[in-house]
């Protein structure tokens, strides 16, 4: 990343762009701002959970997503998701579109829309970013945050209980 700080749009209750400012400013504030999620599974129905670094500003070594990130100013929601994909772990593919959640303080103030992808392709993490990668099956996904909910982000909690909430999706009719 270059020293210039990130540029967020800022945008309304209905995510529409109201504003840009740096990523400081927009957290400092709690200003609703977007983010991404990727969910990815293996073959088996595993899903990817990764375990952000220590130096991360939010939420440090707490669970996440496989991969997510904010958009740039500017930037949809696709091309954010291929772009945090390939930067966090390496890899590519074909994303389905599972949700979008509307920002809240339980989603770190983020319009969050989550994508998936299935995929036996091996990560590989950016170790600035992730301290540590685990497939897990989805059955101890849930019971690891129901156990244990401070170990997840506050995105995470919200993705994932949205996720056991709507069966059908992609991960979960693999074998």
């Amino acid at each position: 990343m270059t020293s210039a700080e990130e540029q967020f749009d800022i945008c309304d209750e209905d995510d529409r762009v109201i504003g840009t400012a740096p990523r400081s400013v927009v957290h400092a504030n709690a200003w609703l701002h977007r983010a991404v999620h990727i969910f990815v599974f293996n073959s088996r129905g595993e899903l990817l959970l990764q375990r952000r670094s220590a130096t991360k500003d939010e939420s440090p070594l707490k669970l996440t997503s496989s991969a997510s990130g904010h958009l740039g100013a500017g930037e949809d929601y696709a091309a954010a998701a291929v772009r945090e994909l390939a930067e966090e772990i390496g890899l590519t593919g074909e994303l389905q579109f599972a949700v979008k959640l509307p920002a809240t303080p339980a989603t770190a103030f983020e319009h969050t829309v989550l994508y998936e992808l299935v995929t036996d392709e091996s990560p590989t993490p950016d170790p600035v970013e992730i301290h540590s990668l685990e497939y897990v099956s989805l059955e101890t996904a849930r019971q690891r945050l129901a156990d244990d909910r401070d170990d997840f982000s506050s995105p995470l909690r919200v993705l994932l209980e949205w996720y056991f909430a709507n069966p059908g999706r992609p991960g979960r009719s693999r074998p």
